[in-house]
């Protein structure tokens, strides 16, 4: 295969705007991915800027870590959309866009002027997505919610808690990403829905709703039943001896899935006498049992050594990868998923690369992350604004006073 970057009008998403009018992690998470596709994402800030500029700056930098991919592939408009010429400015710029993608809650957008209903006559093609925390229809439409509430709120802390004994919650912004993937196939089904009718549409995806949806897929168990047949839950999960085992130089994840895996892996140990517990019937059932012997016996073999047996036994494998070492194993620097960029304003920082691999397109960075408004008066004046509406807009002198 080529390692030729295929020329941008080769992008699935070209051609497509997109207004990012959305801040923190799920929404610019969902909005970068749609810019790396192709997409001209345009992103307005207020004049404080998105949050996350500010997180894990280096020094006094105007772009923080999580900004500079969260905000990659878009052009930063910065507007105050509590004037006048700031949200007629806004206005302006979402009549030209295919798809708008905002976390504001429904009171807020209400207040602005920026619900769909305000917008989609001026723009009736428009695919309008909102995502907060629930759903706008409910009592808890505008709650205030974050990560860490969905996760509560979407039983994936209760979780936690049947297998620590502690609520803990899953030590990623795993809801926020979760939802972003959601409202980027969202959106595009709407775009693809949009080339039959000719119509724009609301799309609504409350993080709860989601949350809860994503965690039944396999811990529904017996309520998937009415009446129930027993508790909710996936029992390979929820068994404490659900771990990484210890190596004799480190950790890694050993799984025999199967029957078959399990009398493998204890042969190769020298101890084929414990699979007497176990029958192809009972297996399953026995699972927590498994975990408490497999951890018996894997710190007699180096990560290295278990990772050739189970290779060679179709056994699932992967070593435990510390994240400040993810750069230095080849899978990842092969695959490109960590390169090193040059920012104009910050200079060499890591690119996380897009897992997506198109045999005719090749999503990547096209723009970095822009400076808070680097591209308003660029991006305006692409919509005909005068200098003077220029002048308005940023809140400075016409030309002609200065």
């Amino acid at each position: 295969m080529s390692t030729t970057q295929p020329p941008a009008a080769t992008r699935p998403l070209d051609g497509l705007r997109v207004i990012d009018l959305a801040s923190v992690v799920m929404g610019p998470y969902a909005c970068q991915i749609l810019g790396d596709l192709g997409a001209d994402v345009i992103k307005i800030e207020s004049p404080a800027g998105d949050v996350t500029r500010l997180m894990h700056r280096r020094d006094a930098e105007s772009i923080g870590a999580l900004s500079l991919n969260l905000n990659r592939n878009k052009r930063s408009v910065r507007l105050d959309l509590k004037t006048p010429e700031g949200k007629q400015a806004a206005l302006d710029l979402i009549a030209t866009a295919d798809a708008l993608v905002t976390n504001m809650r429904p009171r807020a957008l209400r207040k602005l002027g920026l619900a769909y209903e305000d917008l989609a006559e001026a723009n009736p093609r428009l695919v309008y997505c909102n995502a907060q925390g629930f759903r706008s229809d409910s009592v808890a439409a505008d709650y205030a919610a974050y990560d860490e509430v969905v996760q509560a709120a979407s039983g994936m802390v209760g979780l936690m808690k049947r297998v620590t004994g502690r609520p803990y919650y899953v030590p990623t912004a795993l809801a926020d990403k979760v939802c972003g993937l959601t409202i980027a196939y969202a959106v595009l089904a709407a775009l693809l829905g949009r080339q039959r009718t000719g119509q724009g549409q609301h799309v609504e995806v409350p993080m709860a709703d989601t949350m809860f949806a994503f965690t039944l897929v396999e811990h529904i168990g017996g309520r998937a039943y009415e009446p129930p047949a027993g508790p909710v839950g996936f029992p390979r999960s929820l068994e404490p001896g659900h771990v990484a085992f210890p190596t004799k130089d480190d950790y890694a994840c050993i799984l025999p899935y199967n029957y078959r895996d399990a009398e493998a892996f204890f042969t190769f140990v020298g101890h084929p006498e414990e699979m007497t517990r176990f029958t192809r019937e009972n297996f399953q059932s026995k699972i927590g049992e498994l975990y408490e012997l497999l951890a018996r016996y894997t710190d007699g073999y180096t990560t290295a050594e278990w990772e050739a047996f189970c290779s060679a036994h179709s056994i699932p494998f992967a070593p435990v990868m510390d994240l400040d070492h993810m750069g230095e194993h080849p899978y990842w620097s092969d695959g490109h998923l960590f390169d090193v960029q040059e920012h104009p304003q910050v200079g060499g920082y890591r690119v996380i690369g897009s897992p997506v691999r198109f045999s005719d397109s090749a999503p990547g960075v096209r723009r970095h992350c822009p400076e808070l408004g680097e591209d308003t008066e660029s991006v305006l004046t692409e919509l005909g604004y005068t200098p003077e509406q220029l002048a308005a807009v940023l809140g400075r002198p016409p030309a002609d006073e200065n």
